[in-house]
């Protein structure tokens, strides 16, 4: 009885995993088809929207009826997507690597595997790149939940044209990588700075004899490891399966919450989705209240803020530019009227994108 049961049950998973099939196939010849009218209308030859993107991902999200995770869901959903915009239009998406880095991870995260990946050793390479058209996006990290800004990256969109097109927030595990089957025996631990100070507390109190090396990567700790006895790499499970290393110790991050935040950056603005945020920069001149009379433009207008840093401004002694971001986009008449405000009251205001917001 039991096994006719799961024979009908099986029978009929496969007549929907033949319909899914169908339908797939249906929404890809659709987009060819959008492909197709974009090229002969000759008007909108943008065939990545990051917007459109957005709106689909939130309604498979918010509509999701279970049992299926929604998490599950939109990473389903997102990779048909990026299948079918691979019939359109191939995308190249520069990101900080090599491959098996966080910043690998979050543009799969965001594009979709069906995307072509161009690894770069630096974040101006990225830029760089994408400048030249040999990449359509590039992905770069912005920020840690735990280490703060990553200075580099602010700096290199302060000086380029890119726009900021869209964020990945994505949760970060550090694993411990070698194989070794003792942490007593490593005499070396390699990993990107930013992943040594995160683990700081995890390393001094199980591994307190190695030496901590600090590389361009944790991808390129985990390539050194796979060649090294007596070593190990911090470096997250994607690294791990790429270089066939075990898992020594898995989740040795110092805090549990640990998040990096990364930046989608292309060539041409987004247009509003319903939900997004407005990366910005601005200069204010060296007075008290400067600032605080610099923001009276958003408080006003009961836009929120959702972070907001300095950097040295480079061209004068204790000169200063400060990036923000806000809620909503810069199309938006509250958000483009306080923008307006803003600059009447710096010395210096440049919207670096509009873009829509992570969907986690």
């Amino acid at each position: 009885m039991t096994e006719e049961a799961l024979k009908a049950v099986r029978a009929q998973i496969d007549a929907i995993d033949r319909e899914v099939l169908r339908l797939i196939n249906e929404r890809g010849r659709c987009a060819i088809e959008v492909g197709r009218i974009k090229r002969g209308g000759g008007t909108d030859t943008n065939f990545y929207r990051p917007e459109r993107e957005a709106e689909v991902l939130r309604r498979i999200r918010d509509s999701n009826p279970g049992p299926l995770a929604s998490a599950d869901a939109v990473r389903i959903i997102r990779e048909v997507m990026s299948a079918c915009l691979a019939l359109e239009q191939p995308l190249t998406v520069a990101y900080l690597g090599p491959a098996g880095t966080y910043t690998h991870a979050a543009a799969q995260k965001h594009f979709g595997n069906s995307a072509s990946f161009l690894p770069l050793p630096t974040i101006e390479d990225i830029v760089r790149q994408v400048e030249e058209g040999t990449a359509s996006f590039g992905v770069t990290p912005i920020e840690n939940s735990l280490e703060g800004p990553i200075n580099q990256s602010h700096d290199l969109l302060f000086a380029s044209r890119l726009q900021v097109c869209g964020e990945v927030v994505l949760p970060i595990h550090h694993q411990l990588l070698t194989r070794a089957t003792d942490s007593r025996a490593l005499s070396r631990i390699y990993a990107h700075g930013q992943a040594l100070a995160q683990c700081r507390r995890w390393l001094s109190l199980n591994c307190p004899q190695a030496e901590q090396i600090a590389l361009s990567s944790n991808a390129e700790a985990a390539r050194r490891v796979s060649s090294e006895t007596a070593a190990a790499a911090i470096a997250g499970n994607a690294a791990a399966a790429l270089y066939e290393l075990p898992i020594l110790a898995a989740n040795i991050e110092d805090q549990a919450d640990n998040t990096t935040r990364f930046l989608v950056i292309g060539s041409n603005p987004v247009p509003p989705s319903g939900d997004d945020l407005t990366s910005l920069a601005f200069c204010t001149a060296n007075r008290s209240g400067a600032l605080c009379d610099a923001l009276q433009a958003f408080s006003s207008a009961s836009i929120s803020m959702t972070r907001i840093q300095s950097r040295p401004l480079r061209q004068g002694t204790w000169e200063y530019i400060f990036f923000a971001d806000i809620v909503g986009h810069r199309d938006e008449p509250v958000v483009a009227a306080a923008l307006q405000r803003l600059a009447q009251s710096t010395s210096m205001c440049r919207v670096l994108g509009s873009y829509p917001r992570a969907i986690i």
